[in-house]
């Protein structure tokens, strides 16, 4: 009976410590809000998203003092964004970094809380990423862009995506946007295709075709060798003069 009530209180305490593991708030580390970044805080859109190889930097118009990011896993599951290089401007220009005391980030749960100087302005961060494919939540209402890296295109079925559907794009300095006109929820999605890996394809649609052709054409000359031997050996049979094609009896009777 003991050991069953130990049993029982260490897996309330397991529970417990997950709860607050899972569910509690953190503070992000202050040397991750203060690292060094530029951003380009010239945007048209209310949400900038700008897609670098391993990263992104985001850009968001303010007009309250907080503002909640979060972002989803592979399972559709909502995480808090692991942020870092976070700035505020003001809306004479300055602008500062997360040493001001009115600018911090905390994660809250499945959610990161930014706290900013005042509710009219631009906040911006750096987090993470992998692959060709963009995506994030809708977490303010407004215009939203996404900035593809160097090369990268959307815009040819299987190869790419864009949603929601109703978008358009231009191309400045290599580089594509991708714009919405006004969202109040559910999320972008960008999947994307570099411009070398679409002449990679085509080279190898054109070696397939080539070989394609070639190898068609081997068989057809090989079809017709054997059509001439078969006819130089007069394999065909003439059956009119086959003896058991009369109307005599069969041989021996």
């Amino acid at each position: 009976m003991r050991r069953k009530r130990l049993l029982a209180l260490g897996a309330l305490v397991l529970a417990a410590t997950v709860a607050g593991c899972g569910f509690g708030s953190s503070d992000i580390p202050e040397d991750q809000l203060t690292e060094n970044a530029t951003y380009e805080w010239d945007t048209s859109a209310n949400v900038t998203f700008d897609i670098s190889r391993s990263s992104y930097a985001t850009v968001v118009n303010v007009t309250n003092e907080t503002v909640e990011v979060w972002q989803r896993d592979a399972i559709e599951g909502d995480n808090p964004v692991n942020l870092r290089s976070l700035q505020y401007q003001y809306e004479n220009g300055t602008v500062v970094n997360a040493t001001h005391g009115n600018l911090s980030a905390t994660r809250s749960g499945d959610r990161t809380q930014i706290t900013v100087p005042e509710p009219r302005g631009k906040v911006a961060y750096t987090a993470s990423r992998s692959g060709k494919q963009f995506r994030s939540p809708v977490f303010t209402q407004g215009s939203h862009e996404v900035i593809l890296p160097p090369g990268a295109r959307v815009g040819i079925p299987l190869l790419s995506q864009a949603n929601p559907g109703n978008w358009n794009s231009t191309v400045e300095d290599d580089r594509m946007t991708v714009r919405w006109g006004n969202l109040s929820d559910g999320r972008v999605n960008t999947r994307y295709y570099l411009e070398r890996d679409l002449l990679l394809f085509a080279g190898l649609a054109i070696i397939a075709l080539l070989v394609g052709l070639v190898g068609g054409l081997y068989y057809f000359r090989q079809i017709r060798g054997l059509e001439a031997q078969r006819e130089e050996i007069d394999i065909d049979i003439d059956y009119d003069d086959d003896e058991f094609d009369n109307d005599g009896p069969p041989p021996g009777m």
